[in-house]
């Protein structure tokens, strides 16, 4: 059982009043009062989150997750990685397997029914990647009759299909990195998804692939958090405040995407707000 890091103080000043109280639930905890801090990323997403030979993660998103969890108290063995696949960011969160989400987690509304996010953290932009060479597809509605990579848990391709109409042929896998081998391979015709993904997997593939650079939509990368943890949420609000201000943000956006096409942005988001 995880013992929140306020409990011995509260606990003390209960004591000292005289006064006698009832424990908490376990519902009622926030990141914030624990001793250690279990952080979901990708483990297939060069530039954001990818599990290394070592069975370390490294990113982008992995950087972000290690700064802000370093603003909040937690260093060195008190932060741990785990693998976190895009069709269960909701269910880890839900039955408490992880403390927050940082895995190119896009901020939506039917996700906050169930999630409290904090940030955004970055604003990425929906684009389009296609075998280098390919003359054919130069926006989203060139999509339409050919084979669009759709990535289970992701809402990418909704925009494409049913957000703006586009008659693609859907051919569903279970991870972007997947989706990329099938498109060097010639398996699928294009995917499409945030520009930050593109971009790492641009920069591992070389010449195979190419970004359109047509972008669709802004999606906002936000902080998964278990629903209610509001004081979670404006601690972490001030971290990324922090990131960007201290020029930390825009050294790994440099470090993670500068030798790419990408044109990233170094201001800080405006945030969705915790309520």
């Amino acid at each position: 059982m995880r013992i929140p890091r306020t409990a011995a103080l509260v606990s003390a000043a209960v004591l000292a009043a005289g006064l006698v109280t009832g424990c908490g639930t376990g519902e009622d905890e926030s990141i914030l009062d624990g001793r250690t801090l279990t952080i979901g990323v990708k483990a297939d997403q060069p530039g954001l989150g990818l599990r290394q030979p070592d069975g370390t993660f490294a990113g982008f998103d992995v950087d972000v997750a290690r700064y802000v969890a370093g603003r909040l108290g937690f260093t060195g063995d008190e932060v741990r990685f785990t693998e976190t696949p895009s069709n269960v960011r909701e269910q880890v969160l839900e039955q408490r397997r992880v403390d927050m989400v940082v895995a190119s987690y896009s901020i939506t509304a039917s996700r906050k029914t169930k999630v409290t996010f904090a940030g955004p953290y970055y604003v990425a932009h929906q684009d389009t990647l296609v075998r280098a060479g390919d003359a054919v597809v130069r926006n989203v509605r060139d999509l339409a009759g050919r084979r669009l990579c759709k990535v289970a848990g992701s809402n990418s391709w909704r925009r494409v299909t049913e957000e703006r109409r586009v008659p693609a042929r859907l051919v569903e896998t279970t991870s972007y990195s997947d989706c990329v081998d099938r498109l060097i391979s010639g398996g699928v015709d294009a995917v499409s998804t945030d520009d930050l993904i593109l971009a790492g997997f641009a920069a591992r593939h070389g010449n195979a692939v190419m970004i359109v650079n047509a972008p669709i939509s802004d999606e906002k990368y936000g902080i998964g958090l278990h629903k209610g943890d509001l004081d979670g949420c404006e601690a972490i609000n001030r971290a990324l405040t922090e990131m960007y201000q201290d020029g930390t943000a825009a050294r790994l956006l440099d470090k993670w995407f500068g030798r790419t096409t990408l044109q990233p942005t170094t201001s800080v988001p405006q945030f969705e707000g915790c309520g």
